[in-house]
Formats: structure tokens, sequence, C-alpha cells
């Protein structure tokens, strides 16, 4: 056998090794594919948002913190096993490559929260993680970020954190909690409160027509909890809404509702808060058969009933 040979033997079988270790994981993790799954470099980018990018250079990166890729996220798993067996014939020219160390240009790397996600070496991650390689020399962009991301987390857990510190900034703005008694505002979706922010201008726009003096913020954010979103959350619960969008916040369906009430008063004149909260229901509810209409009518009349007791 020759030396060329010996090395393409191996390289199969290091190919062979990777693609069952993924197949094994993939079994363990069925239930739970998040668990198995490689980050989007560019869900991640529409997650976070960052204002800039600065080129970092040439840098030695621990590959257990590489984390996604911008293209090829769904070729390999989580730890950068490859998923399929179209990948073989690249994989193993570059663990050739690597068995007689001839040096491979540098991977490409964004760097946004503390991890990492590869522009251009998926293969060569592949390898070097296969290999048991703990660093490896990586051209680096750095995205900013207010987040710090751990290796582990999966894009649901990503929002969340995202969404954490959007509360956190939103309500120590605007001092919301303390001048509404509400700690509950909560969405499932990153940017519902900026959206929550602009709504209260508005109102505070409405407010001061015809009055010469600028009406405090504070004062604005409470007449608009008062007026405008407790009349929507009520609503919300006296018809059980949530019910016919699993998953979703009452702040969810507060925004999406206020949006369908001003679309419908755009396109029919007036139109009741109540009604235009219903039809948003029936359109665009989970569950719009018979029986759930009777179960929400039910619940709402019951829910009235006990409040005017």
């Amino acid at each position: 056998m020759t030396e060329e040979t010996s090395y393409k033997v191996q390289a199969e079988s290091d190919f062979l090794k990777a693609r069952n270790k993924a197949f094994l994981f993939q079994i363990q993790h069925f239930l739970n594919t998040d668990q198995n799954r490689l980050l989007s470099f560019n869900d991640v980018k529409e997650i976070l948002k960052p204002k800039n990018q600065v080129y970092q250079g040439m840098q030695v990166v621990p590959i257990n913190r590489i984390v996604g890729s911008e293209g090829r996220y769904r070729d390999f798993t989580k730890f950068f096993l490859p998923r399929a067996n179209h990948l073989k014939n690249r994989w193993e020219r570059v663990d050739m490559a690597a068995l007689q160390d001839i040096a491979l240009p540098a991977i490409q790397l964004y760097e946004i929260g503390g991890v990492y996600f590869v522009r251009d070496g998926n293969h060569r991650v592949s390898v070097a993680r296969a290999q048991g390689v703990e660093m490896i020399d990586a051209d680096v962009i750095s995205l900013s970020s207010e987040i710090t991301i751990d290796p582990g987390m999966s894009t649901d857990q990503l929002k969340e954190a995202v969404i954490a510190l959007e509360k956190k900034i939103f309500y120590e703005k605007t001092d919301f909690g303390k001048l509404t008694g509400c700690d509950d505002l909560n969405f499932t979706m990153p940017g519902r409160y900026d959206v929550i922010y602009n709504h209260i201008l508005v109102h505070k726009y409405f407010m001061n027509q015809g009055i010469e003096e600028e009406i405090p913020f504070a004062d604005a954010l409470v007449s608009w909890f008062k007026e405008v979103y407790s009349p929507v959350i009520q609503i919300i619960q006296d018809e059980w809404l949530t019910l016919n969008f699993p998953g979703r916040s009452p702040g969810d369906l507060y925004v999406w509702i206020v949006k369908h009430w001003d679309f419908l008063k755009k396109k029919y004149g007036v139109y009741s808060l109540s009604d235009a909260a219903k039809d948003f229901s029936v359109k665009y509810g989970q569950n719009k058969g018979p029986f759930y209409r009777f179960i929400a009518m039910l619940a709402g009349r019951i829910g009235r009933l006990f409040r005017t007791a």
C-alpha cells in the first residue's frame, strides 16, 4: 500500500466515524432537534441586529466557540459533524491534507457575542474537531452585540436572552413598572418593546394637541396604559383569545390587535375594538373551528360573570 493510499484509507475511515457520530447524536436528540442544530449566522444577526462590524485580522480561536455558519449550517451538526454523504469527497481531501501536515489557508469567521460563525472553511472546522484540535487560525470580523452568547445556546434561547435585555432596558428607561405597577409586559419576539415605546409617543402626541405645555412622558405612559393598553388586554382576557394563539403572550396579541384595528378602521371607518379583536382571532388564530368558538364564548361569559358578581 502506497503512502498516498494509506492516507486515503485513513481519511475514509475518519469520515465514516464522523458520520456515525452525527447519526447517533441525531437519534439521541430526535425529540429536541435544537440540541443538534448548528446556528445560522443570518438568523442570529437578525435577532441581535448588530450596528457595526470591525475587521480584527488573524487570530487563534478556540474551536469549541465556533457555533454556527453563514451558509452551511444545514450541512453539519452542532459539533460540526458531517450530516450527509455528499460532503464526503471534500471532507476527505481536507482530512488527507491535515494527515500529511499540508498547510491550508486560515478559515474566515464572524465573531458576535463572544462566539464565532464560519464565513469560509466549514470542512476545515469539521475535520479539526474530528481530530481533536482545540485551536485554529482564523481571519476574524467582529460584530457589535450587547448579548453574550453561550456556545450551548439554541436560536430560541438567544431570542429569550435578547427579549430579556430589551425588557430590562425598557423598564429602566421608562420607569414602566413603577408608574403602572405592571411587571408582566412580556413578548415572545424581539423588537416589541420599541413598538410599545412608539405607541406611547403617539399617544403623547395626541394628548398634546391643543395644549401649549409639553405633557411629561410619564403622564403619557400612565394614560396610554389605562386608556389604550389595559382595555385591549381586558378584551383578550374576556374572550380568552390566548387560547387561539398557543405560545403567545397577551402583549403579543395587544400589538397585533391594535395594528389590525387600525387597518379595519382605515378600511371600513368606525370599527369597535372588541370586534377588531374577535375578527383578528377568527382570521389568524390556530383554532378556528366551532368547538373553539363555543369554548371561548363560554369562558368569556363565565369570566365576565365572576367579575360582576
